[in-house]
């Protein structure tokens, strides 16, 4: 058994502790903030996440799924708001299925409590880390209070810190490392739907809320206790910009004009958005995930991700898993685990990034379009009609487990299929009469 230091203490830190742990390893879990169960981390970049099949398949993996459903609340669709405050739901997939709001810190409790209970992993919070060396391997820390420094020289590190990971860091240093971050234009900031005077929600609390502005939009997540986590997506600079929004009047104004009808439900927006950060989002690209038989990094510090697809978490943890099942299969012989890991990741992790960054534009720009509903209710009514020759791009990403990749290209297929039945003259009269069999059939061809 090998001993194996983990930097990162996030969510994925956390569940490949627990599983490193069951393996027989020790593991040091190492990280820099205090510990979470004791001190919320107030960094106002939480957003709340959207868990779905590949996610709970993981947390399955671990005992951990009945615990974590206490807490998540079921999103059936996205609820539509345009500037009027007419509604519109747009189902998700099939009638019951649902992706889950769940508090990112919540669940890390979780998995923080479960790799405690190992017996195998050791948790060290308030540890900096100022260097790694990949060839030892070694980790230099200095306690971020005590400024006490120290040294851990395990067999194996694994970075699992974050799009801006210092183990990543340390292999951009090394030969033959490609490395690409992409920063979009917009930024975000997380605001808050307080619940009703009786503790309930202020709305549907069984959907992804979605302002869709143009250029812009603002998304709600339910929680347990009767409130929504709010995220305004929105440029940095520009005529409507954070950059121009800078006292509560202008606050005001602003959702006056472009979000009319959920101001009501939000007494402290003006507070709340000059008092909270203004966060960027980016996504990294890079390869290897590997260096030789001693380091690796996984989730955000191996393809950090826009968070449009709600898959930034899932992802990481499906990483967890295939590490997992190639620990079992592979045993102690590290080279082939690593090699396989990333074999049947990066091309995943690229196909995820690439859809995230699309599904920015479909929510900001499509989802109040009428041709575009349309769409998707075609899509809906073929997936019924012939689940085997059909299956929505969405329903693939969080309803399967068909690896990104694979339902990236077949996406790209039905795609091309729905630009020509959208074409259709008259399409809005003609589709519930379309022979759409024939027509998946010859693209078959």
């Amino acid at each position: 058994m090998k001993n194996i230091t983990v930097l990162g203490a996030g969510l994925v830190g956390s569940l490949l502790a627990v599983m490193l742990g069951r393996r027989g390893h020790t593991v040091q879990l190492i990280e820099k903030r205090p510990d979470l169960r004791k001190v919320k981390w107030e960094d106002g970049r939480t957003i709340n996440l959207a868990l779905s099949e590949r996610g709970w398949r993981a947390l399955e993996r671990v005992g951990l799924v009945e615990e974590v459903k206490q807490l998540a609340i079921p999103m059936y669709g996205r609820m539509m708001h345009n500037e009027k405050g007419d509604l519109t739901f747009q189902p998700y997939g099939k009638e019951g299925q649902s992706i889950y709001s769940v508090s990112r810190s919540q669940l890390n409790e979780k998995l923080m409590n479960l790799a405690e209970e190992e017996g195998k992993v050791q948790l060290f919070f308030e540890q900096k880390c100022t260097q790694v060396d990949l060839e030892k391997p070694a980790v230099h820390l200095t306690h971020v209070v005590s400024g006490e420094e120290s040294i851990l020289q395990p067999d194996i590190l694994i970075g699992a810190d974050g799009a801006f990971s210092a183990v990543r860091s340390a292999m951009q240093r090394t030969n033959l490392f490609n490395y690409q971050q992409y920063f979009i234009e917009h930024g975000y900031k997380e605001l808050t739907i307080p619940p009703k005077r009786d503790g309930s929600w202020a709305i549907d609390k069984h959907a992804l809320h979605i302002w869709p502005r143009g250029n812009f939009m603002l998304i709600a997540l339910p929680n347990p206790d009767g409130s929504f986590t709010c995220t305004l997506f929105f440029p940095f600079k520009g005529e409507v910009s954070f950059d121009k929004i800078r006292t509560q009047a202008d606050v005001i104004h602003y959702f006056e004009t472009y979000f009319p009808d959920i101001l009501p439900l939000m007494p402290n927006v003006a507070e709340e958005y000059l008092q909270n950060p203004t966060s960027s989002l980016v996504t990294i690209r890079c390869y290897p995930w590997t260096y030789k038989n001693k380091a690796a990094i996984i989730g955000d510090a191996a393809h950090a991700i826009v968070p449009f697809y709600g898959q930034g978490m899932n992802a990481g943890f499906e990483d967890c898993i295939i590490l997992d099942q190639l620990m079992e299969k592979y045993s102690q012989n590290w080279e082939q685990i690593f090699e396989e890991y990333q074999g049947q990741r990066v091309d995943n992790a690229e196909a995820i990034a690439d859809l995230a960054l699309q599904n920015f534009v479909e929510m900001r720009d499509y989802v109040a379009d009428p041709k575009f509903l349309l769409r998707k209710k075609i899509e809906a009514h073929i997936h019924q009609l012939y689940p085997d020759l059909w299956t929505p791009l969405y329903t693939m990403i969080a309803f399967s487990h068909i690896p990104y990749a694979e339902a990236l290209r077949l996406g790209k297929k039905q795609d091309a299929i729905m630009q020509q039945i959208m074409a259709t003259p008259s399409i809005e009269e003609k589709w519930p009469q379309l022979d759409y069999k024939t027509i998946l059939q010859e693209h078959q061809q």
